[in-house]
């Protein structure tokens, strides 16, 4: 039997502040990640898009340049702080064959997300649901869904249990 050669995948995973994305990472970091494989987990924090993209707002108000600031710092702070979570999760959870690069992008996560799966020609793009319902969806839109449809690799949406408990029937 001929040995066969383990393919270094790159497997696109998003994160954001959500325990859902969080919840999928580890599930990805379980089930998908194999020993044999010298894949690249890339992690992936799409900021929303700069909430103020001039000092003037559609109110009229003018906000100084130390707001901007602010909003911009936390706005940092934040991505930092998922990264740097999920990157916890991967050395604890992870091979240490797996390499972890970050992606930190600005905008609309259904274009950022599917514009990164395109440039790094990524093997596969792990998500989380937010299970949304009906309405919801139809109001907000599903980020999950956009990117199942417009991404060109395979697309692994991974839902988060309600809970242990209520799986099992117990109260």
């Amino acid at each position: 039997m001929a040995d066969v050669v383990a393919k270094d995948r790159k497997i696109l995973v998003a994160v954001d502040e959500g325990e859902e994305s969080m919840y999928a990472l580890s599930w990805c970091l379980k089930n998908i990640i194999s020993q044999c494989c010298k894949d690249t987990l890339f992690l992936l924090f799409v900021r929303s898009a700069q909430a103020f993209h001039s000092s003037l707002d559609g109110t009229g108000y003018l906000f100084s340049s130390d707001v901007l600031a602010t909003v911009d710092k936390y706005s940092n702070d934040v991505a930092n702080c998922i990264i740097e979570k999920a990157k916890r999760m991967c050395r604890e959870k992870g091979d240490d064959e797996v390499k972890v690069e970050v992606i930190i992008e600005s905008g609309d996560p259904r274009d950022v997300i599917c514009r990164v799966a395109e440039n790094i020609n990524a093997d596969v793009l792990v998500m989380g649901s937010h299970g949304y319902g009906l309405i919801q969806r139809a109001f907000l839109g599903s980020v999950s869904n956009h990117c199942a449809q417009n991404v060109k690799c395979p697309v692994l949406i991974v839902k988060k249990p309600k809970s242990s408990s209520s799986a099992t029937g117990t109260k």
